[in-house]
C-alpha cells in the first residue's frame, strides 16, 4: 500500500538536512531517529490518504486497483498500520530534541490533513510541499536544535519543487475531480496555467536550493549536482509540455526520485573530499 519509491522523494532531503547542520555526518543515534520518524511519518500520511480516500479511490479508473479499494489491505489492518505510524514518529521526535517534540504536533496536523485539502482548495498541492518540506528541517533542528537560514531555504525549495510536481501528477484527474467536485490546480486552471504554474515553482525552487549552496558556502560539487537537478527539473517540464501525459510516470517517478539523491550526493562528496584533504598525513 505504501511504496519505497515515494518515500525516497523526502528522505534524501532529511539526510541533506542533517548533513548540513552537522557540516559532516551527525551522530549514528541522532541518524537512526531521524530514518525512524521519516518511516513513522511516511506511514501514516499515506495511509491516513488511503483510508480517507478509500471511496474516490475506487470511483477513480486510475487507482480503483489500490490496496484498500481493491480489498488487498483490510480497513481495521490500515487503521493498525496509521497509529502504529503516529506512534513511531512521536517516540522518535521525542528522541531527537525537545523542539522537535514540541512541534510534532503540528507536523502531525500537517502531513494527515493534506488528504482533506482537496475537498475544500485548489492548493492542496502546496500543503503536500509543506508536508515534505518538515522532512529536512525536522532533521536540522533535530541535529543543531535549532531553525536556522539554511534549513529555510533547503525546505523551501522543497515545498516549491513539491507542489510544482504534484501539480503534474493531478493533470490526470482533472476531470474526474472536476465531475466529483474535488478541487486541484489543474481543474481550476486548466492544463495550459497549471502548466506555466508548476513551471514557475520548480524555478522557484531551484533558486531556493541555490540559497541552500551559498549559505552553506558550498564549492563545485553541491553547485555541480545544483545544475544537474535544473536539467532534471527542465526535463521532467519538458516531457509533459502541451499537457502530453504519455510518460508522466517517468516525469513524475523516475526523475522526482533522483533529484534529492542528487543534490544529496553532491554535498555529500564535497564533505567526503573536504575531510580526506584536510586529513593529516
Amino acid at each position: 500500500m505504501i511504496k519505497f519509491e515515494h518515500t525516497v522523494f523526502a528522505l534524501p532531503f532529511a539526510l541533506l538536512g542533517a548533513l548540513g547542520a552537522a557540516q559532516g555526518l551527525p551522530p549514528l543515534r541522532t541518524g537512526l531517529w531521524i530514518l525512524a520518524a521519516m518511516v513513522g511519518a511516511r506511514t501514516s500520511a499515506m495511509t491516513f490518504n488511503r483510508l480517507v480516500d478509500a471511496e474516490l479511490d475506487a470511483e477513480n479508473p486510475r487507482t480503483a486497483t489500490r490496496a484498500l479499494p481493491a480489498g488487498r489491505v483490510s480497513r481495521s489492518g490500515a487503521v493498525l498500520l496509521l497509529a502504529a505510524g503516529i506512534v513511531l514518529f512521536g517516540v522518535a521526535a521525542g528522541a531527537l530534541g525537545p523542539l522537535t517534540w514540541a512541534l510534532s504536533p503540528l507536523a502531525l496536523v500537517i502531513i494527515l490533513g493534506y488528504s482533506l485539502c482537496k475537498r475544500f482548495t485548489s492548493w492542496a498541492h502546496v500543503v503536500l510541499g509543506l508536508s515534505l518540506s518538515g522532512a529536512p528541517l525536522g532533521a536540522w533542528m533535530a541535529v543543531s536544535g535549532r531553525i536556522e537560514p539554511p534549513a529555510l531555504w533547503l525546505s523551501a525549495g522543497v515545498l516549491a519543487w513539491t507542489a510544482g510536481f504534484d501539480i503534474l501528477y493531478a493533470l490526470q484527474d482533472q476531470d474526474f475531480d472536476r465531475a466529483t467536485g474535488l478541487h486541484s490546480i489543474p481543474s481550476r486552471l486548466g492544463t495550459q496555467k497549471a502548466l506555466y504554474l508548476s513551471r514557475a515553482l520548480h524555478m522557484l525552487a531551484l533558486l531556493c536550493w541555490g540559497a541552500f549552496n551559498f549559505q552553506l558556502g558550498s564549492h563545485l560539487w553541491p553547485w555541480a549536482s545544483w545544475a544537474a537537478v535544473g536539467a532534471m527539473l527542465a526535463r521532467e517540464q519538458w516531457l509533459v509540455r502541451d499537457g502530453d501525459l504519455s510518460r508522466i510516470d517517468h516525469a513524475f517517478f523516475t526523475l522526482n526520485s533522483l533529484i534529492g539523491l542528487v543534490f544529496l550526493a553532491g554535498h555529500a562528496l564535497e564533505f567526503w573530499l573536504s575531510r580526506t584533504l584536510l586529513a593529516p598525513y
